[in-house]
């Protein structure tokens, strides 16, 4: 695999139903688009592997999509109707240290070789309660040869993008890619994704 990539969505108490739905239609929008696609099939390899975790409560982060090879459109439309299908977890809070540990291990686990390995976090609120601060499980993941990547969905919080920036995102090239309001996700989610594999 060129990539394995874990979507780490923010399911949090701030995010209500309708909030939830536009996420999980961006993903599986952004994991289908022409653009993406084409990164994929640009790759040396022409194959990423997807996981997606959802996080909010401290050590609540779960693993509501396993492990998927995308090396096209079917591949990827396979992919879309998992993440449509999945049950919502139930989080409150913003322990984002704890989904990072917790995409780490899915990490780890990987069962398909990859020569990168990426956390896409996403996220409408700074690091709250967690079991140990987001930069402590930042600092840890990157020292494992993991790049950590943000979305900041930008609702009216000031300093999110600073704070995803300074104590969120790590290793080579990462990045924070704003989103302007939970309408704009899936089209910041899809330039993140054409990002991060190409």
């Amino acid at each position: 695999m060129d990539v394995a990539l874990v979507l780490a969505i923010d399911a949090s108490g701030s995010i209500g139903e309708p909030e939830f739905r536009l996420q999980r239609e961006g993903c599986a929008e952004a994991v289908t688009h022409p653009a993406v696609l084409a990164a994929i099939r640009g790759g040396p390899l022409g194959r990423v592997a997807i996981a997606m975790v959802e996080w909010g409560a401290p050590g609540g982060a779960e693993t509501v999509l396993g492990w998927h090879a995308v090396s096209g459109a079917e591949s990827a439309a396979t992919l879309a109707a998992g993440l449509l299908a999945a049950p919502r977890s139930r989080q409150s809070w913003n322990a984002i240290g704890d989904a990072i540990d917790h995409a780490a291990a899915l990490l780890a686990a990987c069962p398909h070789e990859a020569t990168r390995r990426v956390i896409d976090l996403s996220g409408d609120g700074p690091d709250m309660r967690g079991l140990r601060p987001a930069a402590q499980a930042r600092d840890a993941a990157v020292d494992s040869g993991i790049t950590i990547n943000a979305l900041a969905i930008l609702t009216g919080r000031p300093g999110l993008v600073e704070h995803y920036r300074d104590a969120v995102t790590g290793g080579p090239g990462a990045f924070v890619q704003p989103a302007e309001g939970r309408e704009d996700f899936a089209r910041a989610l899809r330039a993140k994704l054409v990002r991060e594999i190409a």
